[in-house]
């Protein structure tokens, strides 16, 4: 991929195994380091570690440490504990998600508020935090400490600054881009930084742009599945975001330029404590009709653009191609 301006769909995207092909030995080790982390003997803990350990994830995060690491000469030796650290802070904020939003069901797994309980929930998720901060101080090195924390407190405060919003349709798009790069721009960014100071320090400010911005196309990327994928049951659109009446960029965009009729079946759905498959359906198609996809589309390649320009410094080896190809991975993904 050229960094001369190109823009970064334009090749076909890799799958996100090749994307770790360059780190595969060290991200295998990965699991085994957060469970060596997070292990208890109090039973409830070690069976919520367990049923956590059986929910697979895609280990982004990890992975792209473990590539920035490898932008210098040589890793240091701590970049596997602290790819595992950075997977930890993500698990911790998906399990007290889950616990406020009350959902069920992850990756077709039930949650941990669903097998056990909501205040399980909430102290298994401090817990997993709890643990990866103690990893830190183990490790003796306040640059990552802080990159991680200065990156837990955004998501907290991203967290609080959504649910004090009471009219969900009025929040807007400066709102959306500041959410997004608390909940999950923060981390992306810290992962990439801290992945730096392992093996690359000169690069570091340049990792933490290039995962700051890879974040924000990546959230982007994941609210316009909501209204593209569709369910194999239904054959509609998943629509949980507009199920659980949240705003995010497709439909922000397309309500200034709504029709009164069109924002009337709007208003409807986020009025509706339980809209049916026929109300999302029809909003999908509004927010379709009105440029609101094709609008984030332009947006999630905006942010995709200034990660790529970030990596223009770094000189080029399979890691620097592997975090191009994770532009456009996030772009094209489908699920």
């Amino acid at each position: 991929m050229s960094t001369g301006g190109s823009r970064v769909s334009a090749p076909s995207a890799p799958a996100l195994l090749e994307i770790q092909d360059p780190v595969r030995d060290r991200l295998d080790r990965v699991p085994g380091e957060m469970w060596r982390i997070v292990q208890a003997d109090a039973p409830v803990i070690a069976a919520a570690n367990a049923h956590l350990r059986g929910m697979k994830g895609k280990m982004f995060r990890p992975t792209l440490l473990l590539l920035a690491s490898e932008l210098g000469e040589s890793p240091d030796g701590r970049e596997t504990a602290l790819a595992a650290v950075a997977e930890l802070v993500h698990l911790a904020s998906v399990v007290h998600d889950d616990s406020v939003d009350h959902s069920n069901v992850r990756r077709g797994q039930p949650t941990i508020n669903a097998l056990f309980s909501h205040q399980i929930a909430v102290i298994m998720g401090d817990y997993l935090y709890s643990r990866a901060v103690a990893e830190l101080v183990r490790l003796g090195d306040f640059a990552p400490l802080r990159a991680f924390t200065a990156a837990s407190n955004e998501m907290t405060l991203g967290e609080m600054r959504q649910l004090a919003a009471y009219d969900a349709l009025s929040f807007g798009e400066a709102d959306y881009f500041s959410l997004i790069r608390a909940k999950t721009a923060s981390l992306l960014g810290a992962a990439c930084e801290v992945g730096a100071l392992c093996g690359a320090p000169a690069h570091r400010e340049a990792m933490r742009v290039y995962g700051m911005q890879l974040g924000m196309a990546f959230q982007v990327a994941d609210d316009l599945l909501d209204y593209t994928e569709v369910e194999a049951v239904t054959g509609k659109p998943s629509g949980n975001d507009l199920r659980e009446h949240k705003v995010t960029l497709p439909l922000i965009a397309a309500l200034p330029v709504m029709s009164p009729a069109q924002r009337a079946a709007v208003n409807s759905l986020f009025a509706n404590p339980n809209p049916a498959n026929d109300e999302i359906a029809e909003t999908v198609a509004i927010v379709t009709e009105c440029g609101g996809l094709d609008y984030a589309r332009r947006k999630g390649q905006e942010f995709a653009d200034s990660a790529e320009a970030a990596l223009a410094p770094v000189p080029s080896s399979a890691a620097r191609d592997a975090l191009a190809g994770a532009l456009r991975y996030v772009l094209d993904r489908r699920s």
